[in-house]
């Protein structure tokens, strides 16, 4: 089983959303864009910008938490292409 660290950015909030997911990305994606109460629900049009595979879901995860720990914009921008 593939896992995914993933990048998600909206256009209308001007903002990223960074998560880890064991399922397909198109999948999460869905869910994501589905009525919910989450952080992704306050806008639609999420976008998958950048997303990463690792065989089990705590390395995925630990990348999740080592991008987070960025707190830097700038920084995920240069991730995104492929800078860092």
């Amino acid at each position: 089983m593939a896992c995914h660290f993933y990048i998600l950015y909206s256009i209308l909030l001007d903002k990223f959303y960074i998560g880890h997911s064991c399922e397909a990305l198109e999948e999460r994606l869905r869910k994501h864009l589905s009525n919910h109460s989450g952080f992704t629900a306050k806008a639609n049009g999420w976008k998958i910008v950048y997303s990463e595979e690792f065989p089990d879901k705590s390395t995925a995860y630990l990348r999740e938490r080592t991008i987070k720990s960025w707190k830097s914009k700038k920084k995920f921008l240069e991730l995104i292409n492929g800078m860092v």
